[in-house]
């Protein structure tokens, strides 16, 4: 039986194999709490401080402007929620999109609940906002703007760059925070030349364990803890620090900093765009046109076959993709990305999103088209009984 084919890696990517042995021998060697003041404890802040050094330096950052988190969904809500509380005094005015991620469209609903108003800003049919939409909706009691960098499903890449730069070109003053989870490591990051206060980055998409993330935060901006302790992450995020995770994800930035060729995505996307445009003619594209989205996503949908049922036929062949957001596709409703792009009814419910990684290989993608083409007309055949 041949090996199989992950393709769902804008879910969660496998743990590098030589990642993974550095993430053992810590846990085996450097076990102590790096809040201790004994050898033991001092080794595993040194391991921490490696850590955040190497993020650091793949962001162009100072170090002390990192803070670990639990994961990306903490990361943003920390940054979302801690930044309303820190600047309550201010406004209680927020703008995000349409189509973020639940765990931030969701830490904006309960901020709602709470008594901040929120502007929704559209998208196109492509899932790109308009950076003069964003600063249009600025306020003066504006607070907080929130816009991911590249779009989970549809890989659609947002112009922060633009936007940052707009806003501090204004001189608004609201605090720009970046979901930059699915573009760190793919997509080179500038924070502070682009106008970004805050940015959530994490592990288990990079190849590093799960149970790890991180914020950026820029010297001067203030972040309201949400949950206390002991004060660990410079009094940001307490709590004992996950140091073996936080240890592979820093291997994992330094693996991919210094020896990966960030070009090789577009490459084996190029691949499987050629070869389903080629062989299965019926295939929609969903979101922007494949060279203009981000490397390792691909959005496509087959109509009429859905998208669940295309994804269990490709699991059979040992094929695994993902339908969406695997944070809430087990829902079954319609995506608010779909919703909100226009895509129709029938597409989002076609569609399956074929996601990539620096582990995956050419023969692979050769083989996944020959198998996304074998179910589609099997499944075609099905539909039409």
């Amino acid at each position: 039986m041949e090996k199989e084919i992950y393709l769902d890696n804008a879910a969660t990517t496998p743990v590098h194999p030589d990642i993974a042995k550095t993430v053992m021998e810590c846990m085996v060697n450097d076990y102590g709490n790096p809040s201790s003041l004994h050898r033991l404890g001092l080794n595993a802040e040194k391991k921490l401080k490696a850590a955040r050094e190497e993020l650091a330096m793949a962001l162009g950052v100072n170090a002390d402007g990192i803070f670990f988190t639990s994961g990306g969904t903490e990361a943003n809500n920390l940054a979302i929620i801690g930044t309303a509380l820190a600047r309550k005094n201010r406004g209680k005015h927020c703008i995000t999109t349409q189509i973020e991620h639940p765990s931030v469209l969701n830490t904006f609903k309960y901020l709602e609940k709470e008594g901040w108003e929120v502007t929704y800003i559209p998208a196109d049919r492509q899932g790109i906002v308009d950076p003069d939409d964003v600063a249009n909706a600025v306020r003066p009691d504006t607070v907080l703007i929130s816009i991911m960098h590249v779009n989970n499903e549809i890989g659609s890449i947002q112009p922060v760059k633009d936007i940052g730069r707009l806003i501090k070109g204004k001189g608004m003053t609201p605090v720009f925070h970046v979901d930059a989870i699915q573009s760190f490591g793919k997509i080179d990051l500038k924070p502070e030349s682009w106008g970004i206060d805050i940015l959530s980055v994490s592990g288990h998409k990079i190849h590093a364990p799960k149970g790890v993330g991180a914020l950026y935060i820029r010297k001067g901006i203030k972040v309201h803890p949400v949950h206390w302790g002991g004060g660990q992450e410079g009094g940001v995020r307490s709590g004992t620090e996950n140091v073996p995770g936080i240890v592979g994800f820093g291997e994992a930035v330094r693996w991919i900093e210094n020896d990966v060729d960030k070009k090789y995505l577009y490459l084996l996307k190029g691949i499987l765009v050629a070869g389903l445009k080629e062989r299965v003619s019926e295939m929609v594209i969903n979101g922007p046109e494949p060279q203009h989205g981000a490397p390792h996503i691909l959005n496509v949908s087959f109509p009429p076959v859905r998208g669940e049922v295309m994804l269990h036929a490709l699991e059979d062949k040992g094929v695994y993709v993902g339908t969406g957001s695997a944070c809430s596709s087990r829902r079954g409703n319609v995506s608010p990305v779909f919703e909100a792009t226009g895509l129709g009814k029938e597409i989002a419910q076609s569609a399956i999103r074929i996601s990539l990684s620096y582990m995956n290989t050419e023969d692979e993608i050769y083989r996944a088209v020959d198998l996304i083409e074998k179910c589609v007309r099997e499944l075609e055949g099905f539909t039409r009984r």
